[in-house]
């Protein structure tokens, strides 16, 4: 790599935006205690999940939002790879393992269908390979992070600094408040709000990527986070919000025939 190309790393390392959330899956549990010694170290990451098997880690993951998984490949006995629990939750992905080369191509898989910053290291390593090897994967999730916040226009207030993680949803739906030009904005710690002069066709150019929200019906974009379980009997699918009365409670919004396909997969649903 060129020096101009080193440099730059080093800026954007020195610049990230926030601390990044780490859940850890390891089934060797001295395995998992030096991974976390060695990150512990790394400026800039805060380990917020650590488990040993896919059960354990689904299980907190309903109360846990990570921002990156480090995984073993391998995890022993368990019901899942550390590859297929990549693969569910959809999250930029170190993998630290022994077999990394039997993976190479399921990890590239990933990388390209998922969209997400995808890199590994292989069993043995030592504390200083480690340690460079996860700070130019985390330079690389920074480079190619979406926008942290988006700038939005409210029935009251202009200009609204809102963290995207915070957005459930945006509906378009008439019988909720919505028209033409104004929609109603759904959040996980906030009471929602009317958009004004707002464009499903312009989310892109307002920061509200199609990486990052899909749609499930044609009223409705829904932070892909969000999603948590599809129901086939009433074809809905399962979102927790902040409602009117500043609780958070559980929702279910319409999935279209046309996009039960890509929600089903997305959720692992089967037909």
């Amino acid at each position: 790599m060129s020096c101009h190309c080193n440099y730059l790393f080093s800026i954007l390392f020195l610049i990230m935006p926030h601390t990044y959330r780490l859940a850890l899956l390891e089934d060797n549990p001295r395995q998992l205690e030096k991974i976390e010694a060695y990150l512990i170290k790394i400026p800039n990451v805060e380990i917020v999940l650590k488990s040993r098997s896919s059960n354990d880690f689904f299980e907190q993951l309903k109360t846990i939002q990570p921002d990156i998984l480090v995984a073993d490949l391998d995890l022993g006995n368990d019901s899942m790879t550390g590859m297929e629990v990549a693969q569910d939750i959809k999250i930029p992905v170190f993998f630290a393992s022994v077999n990394t080369s039997e993976y190479v191509e399921d990890i590239e898989d990933l990388k390209r269908d998922a969209e997400i910053c995808v890199d590994h290291i292989t069993k043995p390593f030592s504390e200083d390979q480690f340690e460079k090897s996860f700070k130019r994967f985390l330079q690389e999730v920074t480079y190619f992070s979406p926008p942290q916040y988006v700038y939005l226009d409210f029935e009251k207030t202009k200009k609204n600094r809102i963290r995207i993680d915070d957005i459930v949803y945006l509906c378009a739906d008439k019988k909720e408040g919505s028209d033409s030009n104004n929609k109603q904005i759904h959040f996980i710690n906030r009471s929602p709000a009317i958009l004004i002069d707002f464009s499903f066709t312009k989310m892109e150019e307002k920061g509200l990527l199609t990486s990052q929200f899909v749609t499930i019906h044609k009223a409705f974009r829904v932070n892909k986070k969000y999603l948590k379980h599809y129901h086939s009997k009433t074809s809905t699918v399962e979102i927790h919000i902040f409602d009117v009365t500043d609780k958070t409670k559980c929702h279910q919004l319409p999935v279209s025939e046309n996009n039960q396909p890509v929600i089903r997969k997305m959720l692992r649903h089967p037909l």
